[in-house]
C-alpha cells in the first residue's frame, strides 16, 4: 500500500512537472519529501536556463534583423555609384583600360561582399532556429525542373547544358521547397563554377523506397577523397579552388537544410575526373 502511494506522489510530481503546474506541496524529513524538494530545485533552474535561453534567441534574432537591414542600404548605395562612375567613365575620352579594371573590381568586390552578408545571416538564421524549416509533400520532379531553370542562364555564359534524367514517375517527397531549393541552387551552382566551358551538368532524379535522390554529376576539378567530409564544414575551401569566388558557405548550409528535413548528401568523386553531389530527402 505504502509502495503503492510513493510511485502514485512521483507520478503525480512527474505531471505536474510536465504540465508546468509542479509545486512542493510540504516539506519534512522523509526521502520523499527531500526528493520532492530537490525536484522544484531543478524545475527552478530549468525554467531561468530557458528563459535566459528565450532572452538570448530574441536578442540575436534583434541583432541579426538590424544587421541585414542596416547593410542593406549601404550595399545597394555602393552598387548604385558604381553603375553611375562606370558611365562616367563610358563617356569620358581619356578613360583608359586600368580606370575599367579598377571599377570592375569595384563591382567585383561589392557582389562578393553583399552574397557573404547574405550567406552569414541565412546561417545564423538556420543555426539559432530563428528561420524554422517546415517541410511539406511535394513532387521531386517539377520542383528540380524549376530550380534547373532558374540556373541556365548562369550556366549559358560558359556555355554549360543543363541536362535533366528523370523517370515519368511521379516521385513526392517531404521537403521545404524554399531553403530546398537554396540547397540544390547551391550544389549547381558549384558545378557551373568548377566545370570547364562547353561542359554538362546533369540532374538525375531517382526514387527509391524511403528516399527520393537528386543527383548533380559535372565534369569539373573533382574532389579528393580526403577532403569528402571537409568541404561540408563552414568556410572550408579547397586549395585547388582558391582562384574562384566563394566563401565556403554553400554546402554548408545544403547539409544543414537537408538534415532538418530528415534528409541528408553525400558525393563521390574522382580528382580531375568530375564530381557527383547527391541530395536524399525523405520521403515520408
Amino acid at each position: 500500500m505504502f509502495e503503492n502511494k510513493t510511485i502514485e506522489r512521483i507520478e503525480n510530481m512527474l505531471d505536474s512537472a510536465m504540465n508546468g503546474e509542479f509545486q512542493e506541496s510540504y516539506y519534512d524529513e522523509t526521502k520523499l519529501s527531500r526528493l520532492e524538494s530537490k525536484w522544484k530545485k531543478y524545475l527552478t533552474t530549468s525554467q531561468m536556463s530557458k528563459k535566459q535561453l528565450d532572452e538570448t534567441k530574441k536578442n540575436l534574432e534583434g541583432l541579426i534583423s538590424d544587421i541585414s537591414h542596416q547593410t542593406k542600404t549601404p550595399m545597394s548605395n555602393l552598387k548604385l555609384y558604381s553603375e553611375l562612375l562606370s558611365e562616367r567613365l563610358e563617356n569620358r575620352d581619356d578613360t583608359t583600360d586600368d580606370d575599367r579594371k579598377l571599377i570592375s573590381e569595384i563591382k567585383s568586390q561589392t557582389d562578393k561582399l553583399d552574397f557573404l552578408i547574405m550567406s552569414l545571416t541565412k546561417m545564423s538564421r538556420l543555426e539559432s532556429n530563428i528561420i524554422e524549416v517546415k517541410p511539406k509533400t511535394a513532387d521531386v520532379v517539377s520542383f528540380v525542373k524549376t530550380v534547373v531553370d532558374s540556373m541556365r542562364v548562369q550556366a549559358k555564359i560558359k556555355n554549360i547544358t543543363l541536362r535533366i534524367e528523370s523517370s515519368d514517375v511521379k516521385c513526392d517527397a517531404c521537403f521545404d521547397s524554399k531553403w530546398t531549393r537554396e540547397a540544390l541552387s547551391n550544389i549547381i551552382d558549384n558545378a557551373i563554377k568548377y566545370s570547364p566551358n562547353d561542359s554538362t551538368v546533369t540532374i538525375s532524379i531517382i526514387p527509391y523506397e524511403i528516399y527520393v535522390a537528386i543527383s548533380v554529376k559535372d565534369e569539373g576539378i573533382g574532389v579528393s577523397e580526403e577532403e569528402y567530409t571537409r568541404i561540408f564544414e563552414r568556410f572550408y575551401r579547397s586549395e585547388k579552388v582558391s582562384d574562384k569566388e566563394g566563401v565556403g558557405l554553400g554546402l554548408y548550409l545544403t547539409r544543414e537544410i537537408l538534415q532538418r528535413e530528415n534528409g541528408y548528401i553525400k558525393v563521390k568523386s574522382d580528382t580531375g575526373k568530375g564530381s557527383e553531389f547527391i541530395m536524399y530527402l525523405w520521403r515520408g
